[in-house]
């Protein structure tokens, strides 16, 4: 099954927004350069690619990862969220 908020990603008419990042020249530049090899209209859509990918793996490890599926078990079967979460910070921790 798959969880709704990647549904969404799917989806190519969802909603934008307009953000401000501070990145040194010389990693702009690269991308500038990287992103016409990689066949990408800009720089821009390189770096929105980057973000993508990255999000997607740690949403996979953490948000959709076997961990998540656990604790979504242990709160089903009546187990505190405080709980689940304190044994989740405990273990990365570890």
């Amino acid at each position: 099954m798959i969880p709704d908020k990647l549904k969404t990603r799917l989806n190519k008419d969802r909603e934008m927004t307009v953000i401000t990042v501070r990145m040194p020249v010389d990693v702009v530049d690269s991308l500038k350069a990287i992103a016409p090899l990689k066949g990408m209209s800009g720089y821009q859509a390189l770096l929105k690619m980057y973000v993508g990918e990255g999000l997607r793996r740690d949403e996979a490890a953490h948000v959709f990862g076997p961990a998540a599926r656990l604790a979504e078990a242990l709160r089903k079967r009546g187990v505190p969220v405080e709980l689940i979460e304190a044994a989740a910070q405990e273990a990365a921790a570890a």
